[in-house]
């Protein structure tokens, strides 16, 4: 199981249409251009495919797309929850019966539960889709809660909870979680400036929002990881988080900046990002630009 797990998993962007609605054919045309590039897992409905802004019907809509397309060549990793336990089972009973490898959950956002709470929504979550490996989600910093030792050891009761995709700034956060879940526990790096940082402590490989961005250079930085050439991989890290730093500068949400890139460079129209998110506008050209360059530029260096 943890083979399957290992190395670098871009987090799927949400595919809309022109009109806003959710495209089953952008959709499919990403899954196609992301195995094109040699990816072989992705991480489907999370934050970078804007799941707290999608209904339940259009989630399912989505997934529905991916696992069509990708007919088994992709390991999938469906994001889940909803901020309440009816609509998060739901969507785990409709993954499971897509045949994903595995689901995953924040924990409810807003209020502050307390952490026999948050276990019995990860295991009702789990129950719906009992075949299923388990993925929690820790992102501390946007769900307002934090995984806990006690709260992971109580979650590891659920033999179906598999690892964590851990988005935690701390990167010693995975320490913990492999020496209490053991070695064949599974736990990602989340924060894409620190994969590197993030597989020398421990993790098994990465889950991220800009892997999709430049597929070339996080497989590169994982394949030098692989070898051995921790050196090689920590400039490829460098360059990633300079590119990561000006896909942020904008006005505009990262994901549209990262979509509007996939237009210019690969031809790849996925369409804009789902209000509330702030869309590109003219004021935000040459910070797009800048990226492109720098894109080219470091896949040029690195994986030309």
């Amino acid at each position: 199981m943890k083979e399957k797990y290992r190395g670098i998993f871009p987090a799927f962007y949400a595919c809309y249409e022109a009109d806003g609605r959710v495209s089953a054919g952008r959709t499919r045309a990403l899954v196609r251009h992301l195995i094109g590039k040699g990816i072989r897992g992705v991480y489907a409905c999370g934050s970078s495919g804007e799941c707290i802004y999608l209904d339940v019907d259009e989630r399912k809509a989505m997934l529905e797309a991916i696992m069509d397309e990708a007919a088994g060549r992709l390991t999938v990793i469906a994001h889940v929850a909803c901020n309440n336990t009816r609509d998060s089972v739901e969507l785990a009973r409709h993954a499971q019966s897509l045949g994903v490898d595995a689901i995953a959950a924040i924990p409810p956002i807003y209020f502050r539960l307390p952490d026999h709470a948050i276990a019995e929504y990860w295991n009702a979550i789990s129950a719906g889709a009992p075949d299923t490996d388990f993925f929690i989600y820790n992102i501390p910093q946007l769900a307002g809660v934090a995984l806990s030792a006690g709260l992971l050891r109580r979650m590891l009761e659920n033999p179906r909870v598999a690892g964590v995709k851990n988005s935690s700034v701390s990167t010693q956060d995975i320490q913990v979680w492999k020496s209490i879940g053991g070695e064949d526990f599974v736990v990602f790096n989340g924060p894409d400036e620190q994969y590197v940082a993030g597989r020398s402590i421990g993790a098994d490989g990465g889950i991220g929002g800009t892997y999709g961005a430049m597929p070339e250079l996080y497989l590169k930085m994982h394949e030098r990881f692989e070898a051995g050439d921790l050196a090689g991989a920590r400039r490829i890290q460098y360059a990633c988080n300079d590119i990561i730093e000006a896909l942020c500068s904008s006005r505009a949400n990262m994901y549209a900046v990262i979509k509007e890139t996939l237009r210019r460079r690969e031809g790849l129209d996925l369409g804009g990002v789902r209000a509330p998110l702030a869309g590109v506008s003219p004021e935000d050209e040459p910070v797009i630009e800048r990226c492109c360059r720098m894109i080219d530029g470091a896949i040029s260096a690195f994986a030309g």
